[in-house]
């Protein structure tokens, strides 16, 4: 656990320095857009690779936004019906409700030609979050360890009207044994190497990544300047770190080795109605519903500007190309297993490259005031070369995780 908040920590840092070189790479390149950037430093390969990246990003937020819809809409229909499991009906099917979310909501909402409601869903997806985290502490409190799980080889459950409690039916020879077992897993382990370790800085790369947004956010700002807009990407960031290192810590404190990739589907153990977690469940949906239109924008912006750069509007183009991109992701959400495969191979490519290796080279090649063997050329030379390093080292990981952990259903 504690490699895992150090990591979290470094990454956030890294993404921090991140920021800073883009900022003073758009001062001296003269452009505010990322692949205008990656134009000017490298020509047309720059700007292929840059749009690929963001590309890439924004299709793995969108897939992550459906995984949650499928993992969560489910539990939210299971509870309001008052059925204590899955029955195995259709609308209990996740991968069939994503489809029915998409064609009866994000697809119209994405039909639209401004994103007016922008404003307004940020600000709900932030209040969402911080209620997130406040029901991942509290919780923490109330659950206790052992999980209160049924196991049919210890024992069985009763339930009173707040939490399950354990009613054990062991032999008197067996009870030390079951103690100290439970016991163990309810220790916390600083330092823990499986195959889950090769996705950690993935997918914290991936929770990182804000630097196609910075750049446009920098052009909208009163009285622009490099010191406001770094000002304010340390606070989100410093902000989402807080956040994330509060879930990430109390969600392991709950659950220790039991700990799913999708924190909420974990409560489901325990849980078959729970009112707070009922009302986050809500919350989050609606948020990565009305969350998925605007990251589908920029995507059909890129698609439209580098296959139809000089053609004018048409609803026609506007549809489909919102329509194939949804279609894409949907049997991506439905095919893969689970969420940690999309946070891992994104994070892996595009998030390192939005993070590490496109700022650094473009500063390096852009930067033109200060030589090659300044503090600041060298900083950004290193950090390039990690980057490089991370993304052969990560993949090469994941790749032998899937080789030897095939992905299938039992990962759900």
């Amino acid at each position: 656990m504690k490699q895992r908040l150090i990591m979290l920590l470094a990454v956030a840092i890294l993404s921090l320095y991140s920021v800073h070189l883009l900022l003073k790479t758009a001062k001296e390149g003269g452009s505010l857009i990322y692949e205008k950037l990656g134009e000017k430093a490298f020509g047309w390969p720059g700007k292929i690779g840059a749009f690929v990246s963001i590309t890439m990003q924004n299709i793995g937020a969108m897939s992550s936004y459906l995984f949650i819809i499928k993992y969560e809409l489910p539990e939210v229909i299971r509870a309001f019906m008052g059925l204590e499991e899955n029955t195995g009906e259709w609308y209990l099917n996740g991968n069939y409700l994503i489809i029915f979310v998409s064609v009866g909501i994000i697809l119209p909402l994405s039909l639209l030609k401004n994103l007016g409601y922008l404003g307004y869903t940020s600000g709900f997806s932030l209040t969402c979050m911080v209620f997130f985290v406040s029901v991942v502490i509290y919780k923490k409190f109330q659950i206790p360890c052992p999980l209160p799980l049924l196991d049919h080889n210890v024992g069985n459950l009763t339930f009173n009207n707040t939490l399950p409690m354990h009613v054990v039916m062991l032999p008197n020879n067996s009870e030390m044994e079951y103690q100290a077992h439970n016991d163990d897993k309810c220790q916390p382990k600083y330092f823990v190497f499986n195959s889950r370790t090769a996705y950690a800085i993935p997918i914290l790369a991936f929770a990182f990544v804000c630097h196609p947004e910075v750049l446009p956010i920098y052009s909208e700002l009163k009285d622009r300047s490099r010191r406001k807009m770094q000002t304010v990407s340390n606070i989100s960031i410093t902000g989402m770190l807080v956040m994330y290192l509060l879930a990430a810590l109390f969600g392991y404190l709950t659950f220790y080795g039991e700990v799913e990739d999708e924190l909420l589907h974990a409560y489901s153990k325990v849980y078959t109605f729970d009112t707070p977690l009922l009302m986050v469940r809500v919350a989050v949906l609606v948020a990565v519903t009305l969350t998925v239109p605007i990251v589908l924008f920029p995507i059909r912006t890129s698609v439209t500007t580098l296959l139809f750069p000089k053609r004018p509007f048409s609803w026609i183009k506007h549809f489909f190309i919102a329509a194939i991109i949804i279609a894409l992701n949907n049997v991506l959400v439905i095919l893969v297993p689970t969420i940690k495969y999309i946070f891992g191979f994104i994070g892996a490519s595009s998030a390192t490259m939005l993070i590490f290796i496109l700022p650094a080279a473009f500063y390096i090649r852009l930067v033109k005031k200060e030589t090659l063997r300044s503090p600041q050329k060298i900083g950004a030379l290193i950090f390039l070369v990690i980057g490089i390093i991370f993304v052969i080292g990560s993949m090469a990981l994941i790749i032998i995780d899937w080789i030897y952990n095939p992905p299938n259903s039992k990962h759900h």
